[in-house]
């Protein structure tokens, strides 16, 4: 397949996976969301599985399922194609994606209520900007990246959100 190389980190439930994947797509999301693929191919791949005491795996090709990835960090941010580009409202969200949680901006289409335009997100993998990521569960820490991709079928987003405490109110 002809195209540029792209620098990918993509998360699964149990593993790292980096590598470079050969595209003609300039956006995460776009190589994420082909509907004519199921699994990436990434070359120079590195696995490292969560919590193991193994040390990673290089290898110089790895099939990724795309159904088991929960969300996808690029090493090199993209500037938005103008032509490509539909108007859209940033929103403060929390994405849970067990075991991870994401904290950034979605973007919504406009003229909507919050409810509506959450309802008509309906790509494979939506966009997260100025996003935080990070799981207790797994002991990864928080780290902040321009933009990382998550797999819609396997998150919850809430947006708005506020952090509570789930103990306030309750007597001793």
């Amino acid at each position: 397949m002809a195209g540029q190389p792209l620098d990918l980190t993509l998360y699964t439930d149990s593993f790292i996976i980096k590598g470079t994947i050969m595209t003609r797509y300039k956006r995460v999301t776009d190589v994420l969301s082909d509907p004519e693929h199921n699994f990436l191919v990434l070359s120079d791949a590195t696995v490292d599985e969560y919590g193991s005491r193994e040390l990673a795996t290089r290898s110089e090709f790895a099939q990724v399922n795309l159904a088991t990835v929960l969300f996808a960090v690029s090493n090199v941010p993209v500037d938005p194609t103008p032509e490509l580009r539909t108007i859209k409202v940033p929103e403060a969200a929390l994405i849970s994606i067990p075991p991870f949680r994401i904290s950034g901006r979605i973007h919504l289409l406009p003229e909507r209520t919050l409810a509506e335009a959450l309802g008509q997100l309906e790509a494979r993998f939506l966009p997260v900007t100025d996003a935080t990521y990070w799981s207790e569960t797994v002991g990864e820490a928080r780290q902040t990246v321009p933009l990382l991709a998550f797999n819609q079928s396997r998150a919850q987003v809430l947006a708005p959100f506020r952090v509570v405490d789930p103990w306030a109110g309750l007597n001793s």
